[in-house]
C-alpha cells in the first residue's frame, strides 16, 4: 500500500534516529544490552510494519501509526520470548470458535523453542509484536461483526454496523492491564448470544447444554380433529385444558367441553384477534399451535444455524437501552423490553418473501391514531394514472375515476384542498402534481394507530384491518411494514411508558382521533427489526423458526467462503428508495386486477 509504504519509511527514519541515541538514555537503570535488543525489535518492527497485510486499510494504517512513536514499549514480546500480556492475548483468540469465529482466521505466530541467541531471534520477536497486535484489531472487528457486509448479501439485511476504530483498538488495549478481558469486551454481551455460545459448544462436544422438560401450556399441540365445541365429549378436550391451563372442575369429566372451558377458547380467541365463536375448528387450532416447538437441527446443520444467529448479535449494539421495541421476522413476534426484561408480547405479520420486512434498526418518534395513508408516487403513476386513462365517457370529463371511489382515496391539490377527481384532465395533468390519500375509517389500510420511526425503507408498525390473518402459523403478508395485533395494548405500553398513558386515553383516541392527532415521544424509543432463527427460551429449549427469507443459507454460505445459492427468495421492493421499486411486479397485474397488492402494507 502506498500510503503505508510511506508512513512506513517515515517511521524508519525516526526509529533510526532513536536507535542511534545512546540505550542508557532510554532506559536509565536498565542493562545496555537489554535496551539495545528492545531498541532493535522496536526498530525491526517498522522494518516489516509495511509488510503486513490487513483487510482494511484503515486497520493497516492504524497498526503503522501505532509502532511510529519510538519510545513506546512492545506489548506482547519480551527478551525472552512472548511476555504475559501475549501470552494472554494469544489464549483468548484461540477461544475463538467458541464464541462462534475462527481462531484459524488469524495469523498468530509461533515462538516455541524460541532461541534469543539465535541470528534471527531479533526479526522474530518483531514479526510476533506484529502478527499479535494484527489479530487482536482484526478479532475486534470481527466480534462486532465485520467479517460480513450485510448489504451485499441482501438490500433487505440494513443494520447498524457498530464497528471498533482500529486506532482506538491497538491504543486501548496497550494500556489496559487485562488485555485478553478488554479483547473479549468485544464480544456481544447479550443474553441471548450467551445461550446460543453454550448451545455451539455443547454441539460441538465440548459440554451439555441444560435441556429441562419443558411443561408450559404453549408447548402442548391439539392435532387435527373435529370441531371441538360447548357440550362436545372428546379426547382432545384433555388437551385443550392442559393448551388454556383450564383444569376440570371437582367430580367433572375432563373429556367434556364445559361452560369454562368454552369461556376459555372465547378469551384466547380474543386475544388473538380471532373469531369469538367459543369453537375450536381448524382456524383457532392453528392459533393455538402456532407457538409450538419446531424440531431442531442437529450436527452440522445445527452448528451452522448457531453461527448465523450468534453473527446476527454482532449487529446490534452492546448497549440496545433500558427501555425498547423488538420485532424477530421468522418469529413473527414483537416484544417491548425494560430493563433486559419482556414486559409486552404480541403477534405480527410481516412481509412477504418478495415484499421483505428489512432488517435495521431506528428510533420511534411518534403515534399517530386514526391516521391517513398517503399513496406513494410509485403508485399513482405506474397503477393509478393507467387506470384512469381506460375511461369510456361515462363521467363528464371522459376519465373513469370510479376506482378511486371504490378505494377511498381522495385528492387533495397544492393548496390542501380535497378536489372533484372528474374535474381534472388527466391527459395533461401529472397525477403525482396531487396528494392522494386513504382518510381514517374502517377500510384504511393502517387501521386505526401507526408507530413512527422514519426511514429510508418507508417501514413502520400499525394496525390491519385483516385481523383473521393473526390465526395464521407463518404470517407473511405484507408489504413490508409490519401489521400489530392487538395494537392498542401495544400503544398503551409506549405510552404509557413515555408520557403515563393509560389504556382508556389510547382507546379513546382510536376511537375519535384524527390523523392531526400525532402524539410524540419525548424520549425517543428504539426500535430493533431483527432476523433470528433460533432462539433459547427461558426454559432453557432452543426453537427453530423458518428462514423465511432465506437469510440464514446466504450467510452460511458467506461464512464458509462460498457464492451465495442462487435461487433464494428475492426481495423486489425494499430498498434505500423503496418507493421507485414497488411498481415493476404489481404494474404486471394491473391488467386484470387493478391496485392488486397496494394495500397489503
Amino acid at each position: 500500500m502506498t500510503i503505508v509504504g510511506l508512513k512506513s519509511a517515515a517511521f524508519g527514519i525516526a526509529l533510526a534516529m532513536s536507535f542511534s541515541a545512546p540505550a542508557i538514555a532510554a532506559e536509565p537503570d536498565g542493562p545496555a544490552e537489554l535496551v539495545t535488543r528492545s531498541e532493535a525489535v522496536r526498530v525491526s518492527v517498522q522494518d516489516q510494519v509495511g509488510a503486513v497485510t490487513m483487510k482494511d486499510a484503515a486497520e493497516q494504517i492504524a497498526l503503522a501509526e501505532y509502532y511510529s512513536v519510538p519510545d513506546r514499549k512492545l506489548l506482547w514480546v519480551g527478551d525472552k520470548g512472548l511476555n504475559a500480556r501475549g501470552k494472554a492475548v494469544l489464549q483468548e483468540i484461540s477461544k475463538a470458535d467458541d464464541y462462534g469465529l475462527r481462531a484459524a482466521a488469524y495469523k498468530l505466530p509461533n515462538l516455541s523453542g524460541f532461541d534469543a541467541s539465535a541470528p534471527d531471534a531479533i526479526a522474530k520477536l518483531a514479526d510476533a509484536e506484529l502478527k499479535i497486535s494484527a489479530a487482536v484489531i482484526e478479532y475486534a472487528r470481527d466480534a462486532r461483526g465485520g467479517r460480513i457486509k450485510p448489504q451485499s448479501l441482501s438490500e433487505s439485511l440494513d443494520p447498524d454496523m457498530y464497528l471498533p476504530d482500529p486506532a482506538e483498538v491497538i491504543g486501548f488495549i496497550a494500556i489496559r492491564s487485562d488485555p485478553a478481558a478488554y479483547l473479549r469486551s468485544f464480544q456481544p454481551t447479550h443474553p441471548q448470544f450467551e445461550a446460543l455460545r453454550q448451545e455451539l459448544i455443547a454441539e460441538r462436544g465440548g459440554g451439555v447444554a441444560p435441556k429441562p422438560v419443558s411443561n408450559k401450556p404453549e408447548d402442548v399441540v391439539i392435532p387435527a380433529g373435529p370441531t371441538l365445541k360447548l357440550g362436545v365429549k372428546h379426547g382432545q378436550v384433555a388437551l385443550l385444558r392442559k393448551r388454556l391451563d383450564a383444569p376440570v372442575k371437582e367430580g367433572a369429566d375432563e373429556y367434556v367441553f364445559d361452560k369454562d372451558l368454552h369461556q376459555a377458547v372465547i378469551a384466547f380467541q380474543r386475544r388473538q384477534g380471532g373469531k369469538t365463536d367459543g369453537m375450536v375448528g381448524s382456524g383457532t387450532r392453528r392459533m393455538l399451535n402456532g407457538d409450538a416447538p419446531t424440531p431442531v437441527l442437529s450436527g452440522q446443520k445445527k452448528i451452522d444455524l448457531l453461527l448465523v444467529n450468534m453473527e446476527r448479535y454482532r449487529w446490534l449494539p452492546q448497549d440496545m437501552s433500558d427501555f425498547y421495541v423488538k420485532v424477530n421476522i421468522p418469529e413473527f413476534k414483537v416484544r417491548v423490553f425494560k430493563d433486559d426484561k419482556s414486559i409486552h408480547e404480541t403477534r405480527v405479520i410481516v412481509g412477504k418473501t418478495h415484499t421483505q420486512t428489512p432488517v435495521f434498526s431506528d428510533e420511534m418518534e411518534e403515534v399517530v391514531f386514526r391516521p391517513n395513508w398517503f399513496v406513494p408516487n410509485s403508485i399513482k403513476q405506474n397503477e393509478i394514472a393507467p387506470y384512469l386513462r381506460r375511461g369510456g365517457g361515462f363521467f363528464s370529463s371522459g376519465w373513469d375515476t370510479s376506482v378511486l371511489r371504490r378505494q377511498g382515496l381522495r385528492i387533495r391539490g397544492a393548496n390542501g384542498r380535497d378536489i372533484d377527481p372528474d374535474r381534472i384532465d388527466w391527459s395533461r395533468n401529472d397525477i403525482r402534481r396531487y396528494e392522494l390519500y386513504q382518510p381514517p375509517g374502517p377500510r384504511n389500510v393502517l387501521g386505526l394507530v401507526k408507530f413512527r420511526f422514519p426511514n429510508t425503507h418507508d417501514v413502520y408498525l400499525h394496525d390491519t384491518t385483516q385481523k383473521n390473518l393473526f390465526s395464521n402459523s407463518v404470517r407473511a403478508f405484507s408489504h413490508g411494514c409490519v401489521r400489530v395485533q392487538n395494537p392498542d395494548r401495544l400503544a398503551t405500553v409506549l405510552l404509557g411508558h413515555d408520557q403515563d398513558w393509560t389504556a382508556a386515553r389510547v382507546t379513546s383516541a382510536m376511537q375519535h382521533g384524527t390523523d392531526a392527532n400525532k402524539i410524540f415521544i419525548k424520549n425517543r424509543i428504539p426500535v430493533y427489526l431483527t432476523y433470528f432463527t433460533a432462539v433459547v427460551g427461558e426454559d432453557g429449549e432452543m426453537k427453530q423458526y423458518k428462514d423465511l427469507y432465506g437469510h440464514d443459507r446466504r450467510m452460511v454460505a458467506v461464512l464458509k467462503g462460498r457464492p451465495v445459492p442462487a435461487g433464494l427468495p428475492d426481495n423486489v421492493t425494499v430498498s434505500r428508495k423503496p418507493t421507485e421499486r414497488r411498481s415493476s411486479r404489481r404494474s404486471r397485474r394491473a391488467d386484470n386486477n387493478p391496485f392488486a397488492g397496494i394495500f397489503d402494507f
